[in-house]
């Protein structure tokens, strides 16, 4: 589902982590490469009122990786071990986004059309931790289509 449907299945957990992704720029986006393993890539997410976007430089491995095989997971970026941010990770898969020009900020704009893809996340599932440090206590949140909102508390590590 876009962005806009996952807004409305997961309110609470969407606008969290729109905010956070907002907050910080930056993401991690894991891939699949052509032989399996995994590749850890860093990205810009991109909102629009319909669409989460993520534009990747056209040779880059990341955009060769999405176009082979659209399976991915977006994770927010954290600034230190024990910092208590929280965390947020949508798996999906990737689209070819209809309109590259929806972002008028988005980097790719400065570049020709050719130099970069951007693609849009259908968010299949999401997660997010949040951290209580002072009694080592994190909340795990979860959505899926299929098995909705679930939460958890739990003592760590």
């Amino acid at each position: 589902m876009n962005w806009r449907d996952f807004e409305r299945a997961a309110p609470s957990l969407a606008q969290a982590a729109r905010a956070r992704f907002e907050a910080t720029r930056i993401a991690l986006l894991g891939t699949l490469r052509a032989d399996g393993s995994p590749r850890i890539s860093p990205i810009e997410p991109y909102f629009t009122p319909e669409e989460l976007l993520l534009g990747a430089m056209a040779r880059s491995l990341k955009a060769r990786d999405l176009l082979r095989d659209p399976r991915c997971v977006l994770h927010s970026a954290i600034s230190e071990p024990d910092a208590g941010e929280p965390e947020f990770k949508l798996y999906g898969r990737t689209l070819g986004a209809a309109d590259r020009d929806a972002r008028p900020d988005a980097w790719w704009l400065s570049y020709p059309a050719d130099a970069a893809v951007v693609f849009a996340l259908d968010v299949e599932r999401a997660s997010s931790v949040t951290w209580a440090l002072e009694r080592g206590e994190m909340t795990v949140v979860s959505w899926s289509a299929s098995g909705g909102l679930a939460e958890e508390t739990r003592s760590y590590p």
